[in-house]
């Protein structure tokens, strides 16, 4: 077996639901406590977000799709397209919000596509994880191991944004006699920066013969976390001195009355970090690959916020780093932040847009903010 290129030949997706409007949000997700959330409005002027989904019954409120079902949703997508369930050799899914810690993410894919056996590989973390989905399916077609394989990157964020999982803290507090007993800033800022969705790419060793391919030319992932300090985390909490502590040191009590298990950010961290990493990650980039940012015709850079979009783009000019605005190409603000899944969604709508062409270069950005993780990936359109 030797070495072979590697080309995306299709992407899927699915959003569950219909579109929700910012207006829509808190009667969806519910009202933590007895007053409106202070902080919804101030965090949406900031991230530009118009509309996002859920898999959220808007009627009862209760889930309407499993993350593993939004997954193989996105998969049979592409089957639309002609492509064959049955014909995958690898399934690769990137989450971080798997439907139960055990078994795995893909596992529970896989099962809901009852396609024949096959390798399967999950991989957890947040962001990054959908991106390394994607190395571990290019390393796999690359290496001669498969001829194909299908990665995908999803979230059901709002499972745990409902107001049902943060009402045992509320309460807890109001026994203390707390005269605010509101949620942290850094949980609240959450549930209005999150969505769910999927989105799946198909994996081979050859391109399309009638429709654009993507040739995935390298991909680089660097973590930062021998520098930094947990950002974004669930299933812990955040000592004094910066150190995190799992929810296994916690009593089940403590899971409900401190919302344990619910996802929270450092924003003050995120804010200090986030651009500054993603423009090192960058320059060491371009000093591996040797890459001329002049050659990139669309630049993808997964934005959790457009708070982000003009810090970013400075901040790279200042490094020598210039992408022009015009080649950057997102769709946060209509189909929201849907974490590892982002990517994907992006992808999917340039790649059936009808805009590709014969030898354009696709400069991918996806930063995770859980202890800053980086990554970019080069693609090449071949029509």
């Amino acid at each position: 077996m030797g070495m072979c290129d590697v080309y995306i030949n299709d992407l899927g997706r699915f959003l569950p639901n219909a579109p929700v409007s910012n207006d829509e949000m808190e009667k969806i997700l519910g009202m933590v406590g007895t007053r409106p959330s202070k902080a919804r409005k101030i965090v949406l002027r900031n991230n530009g977000i118009k509309s996002r989904y859920y898999a959220i019954d808007p009627e009862n409120g209760e889930i309407s799709h499993s993350n593993a079902q939004m997954t193989a949703l996105a998969v049979c997508d592409m089957a639309r397209n002609g492509r064959a369930i049955d014909e995958i050799e690898t399934l690769i899914c990137g989450t971080s919000s798997p439907d139960q810690l055990m078994p795995s993410h893909a596992v529970m894919v896989h099962g809901e596509l009852a396609s024949p056996s096959c390798e399967v590989a999950s991989l957890s973390g947040i962001c990054a994880s959908g991106i390394q989905a994607l190395k571990y399916g290019y390393m796999s077609v690359l290496s001669g191991q498969c001829e194909q394989a299908v990665v995908t990157g999803s979230e059901l964020a709002s499972a745990v944004m409902r107001e049902t999982q943060f009402q045992p803290e509320i309460d807890s507090r109001l026994e203390g006699l707390e005269k605010n007993p509101m949620l942290t800033f850094g949980k609240d800022f959450l549930r209005w920066m999150l969505s769910d969705g999927a989105g799946a790419a198909w994996l081979q060793n050859r391109p399309n013969g009638d429709f654009p391919s993507l040739k995935i030319e390298w991909i680089d992932i660097q973590s930062f976390a021998n520098e930094l300090p947990a950002c974004m985390y669930q299933g812990g909490a955040k000592m004094s001195d910066g150190q995190l502590r799992g929810y296994r040191n916690y009593s089940p009590e403590d899971w409900l009355n401190r919302s344990i298990l619910n996802v929270e950010q450092d924003v003050k961290l995120l804010d200090e970090h986030i651009i500054v990493t993603s423009t090192r990650a960058l320059s060491e980039t371009i000093k591996k690959h040797g890459l001329d940012l002049d050659t990139v015709d669309y630049f993808l850079p997964h934005l959790s916020s457009e708070y982000f979009r003009e810090r970013l783009y400075q901040s790279y000019r200042d490094a020598g780093h210039h992408i022009n605005m015009d080649r950057w190409f997102t769709n946060l603000t209509s189909v929201g932040n849907v974490g590892s899944a982002s990517i994907y969604l992006m992808l999917a709508e340039l790649f059936h847009s009808g805009r590709l062409e014969n030898g354009q270069k696709l400069l991918l950005m996806v930063p995770e903010s859980g202890r800053f993780t980086m990554s970019f990936t080069l693609l090449t359109v071949v029509a």
